[in-house]
């Protein structure tokens, strides 16, 4: 179990990413990026940013070859917002979730589409 500590550093990680992106990364460029979970590591030391991208595939690719490539600088403006003894080293990984949950609708709407209507019940 994760103390409360860990987890206040975790959340307050993630709202600072996510004001971050929100605002230097235009929406037309790099896609609508969401920061959906922040996995900190015990000791605090790292953190694996997992990243939503709206938008097409090519803004997709875009996002998230921005996100890794101005990683350090999106880590110090991080580290000079919330304030702690060492800044966790940021990983950013693209977050499938929602494609995979979107596809998993898509096909259970294809099984009820095939599925035979059911009959009422004859009193």
């Amino acid at each position: 179990m994760q103390s409360r500590r860990h987890e206040r550093v975790r959340e307050l990680i993630k709202r600072e990413l996510s004001s971050i992106l929100l605002r230097e990364f235009p929406v037309s460029e790099a896609g609508l990026l969401t920061v959906n979970e922040v996995a900190l590591a015990g000791d605090l030391q790292s953190a694996v940013v997992y990243v939503g991208v709206v938008g097409s595939p090519e803004q997709r690719r875009q996002g998230l070859a921005a996100l890794n490539q101005q990683r350090a600088r999106i880590q110090s403006m991080v580290a000079s917002a919330v304030v702690l003894k060492y800044m966790p080293q940021l990983r950013f990984v693209a977050d499938e979730a929602i494609a995979r949950g979107n596809r998993v609708l898509e096909i259970i709407e294809e099984i009820e589409r095939a599925a035979p209507p059911k009959s009422a019940p004859a009193n």
